[in-house]
């Protein structure tokens, strides 16, 4: 994978934002990224008896009925590689629950420690034919970095393409502390979907690994028209 655009990169600590390609966005970013790059994992995916359940729910829950029991048993197979995989990489664990708070804190730590951040928050709502509605929670941590430190963080859009080998960086955008938590929320998404859409529609034409998992002759291409999605 080639990563371009890391002149869009602020010289402080930042949060990437990135489509997360089904697996391919956090391997490519372990793999590709440097040692100061820490990615956001969902919290069941590090921990035995969570994966099963957690995998086939996310991942292979609407694959055709007559293939689910097999998914059903692949969840099983892959939890310890999920284990031993997310556990050694440079993952920070997201929970759902009250314990998000420890999410956060982990997270404004590695931002203070000058190491960047990297989010993937789509989730099964399909924006267009290159990315799903992003949640928007992740944007809190800029609110509380900013209390901790005085400084309003960047965040910066990253389209994953495996199918062309590239990590496309984009123009970052700056949290603004005045600005009231839902609308600064709402802001910043629709700037960062729209950013990681434009860097995928200027791309020489390939096939788009969307967020669900779904049958490879449904992968949309980065040039479809708005008509055909």
């Amino acid at each position: 994978m080639e990563i371009v655009g890391d002149e869009n990169l602020p010289d402080d600590s930042c949060v990437i934002i990135g489509n997360h390609a089904q697996i391919y966005g956090p391997i490519a970013c372990e793999l590709y990224f440097s040692d100061d790059y820490h990615t956001w994992c969902a919290a069941p995916m590090m921990k035995l008896k969570e994966v099963p359940t957690y995998a086939y729910q996310d991942f292979w829950s609407q694959k055709p009925t007559f293939l689910r029991p097999f998914f059903k048993l692949a969840s099983y197979i892959i939890a310890p590689l999920s284990v031993l995989l997310f556990n050694n990489a440079r993952t920070i664990a997201v929970y759902r629950d009250n314990r998000v708070l420890r999410t956060f804190r982990e997270t404004i730590a590695m931002l203070q420690d000058k190491n960047n951040v990297v989010i993937f928050p789509e989730h099964d709502k399909k924006h267009n034919n290159i990315i799903y509605d992003f949640q928007e929670g992740f944007v809190d941590v800029a609110r509380l970095y900013y209390k901790r430190t005085g400084k309003e963080l960047y965040f910066v859009p990253l389209y994953v393409a495996p199918n062309i080998g590239k990590m496309c960086l984009g123009k970052p955008v700056k949290f603004s502390a005045a600005t009231p938590a839902e609308q600064e929320r709402r802001r910043i998404c629709d700037y960062l979907m729209n950013e990681i859409t434009g860097i995928a529609r200027d791309l020489p034409e390939h096939t788009v690994i969307p967020y669900r998992n779904m049958s490879k002759r449904l992968y949309p291409k980065n040039t479809q028209k708005e008509s055909e999605k």
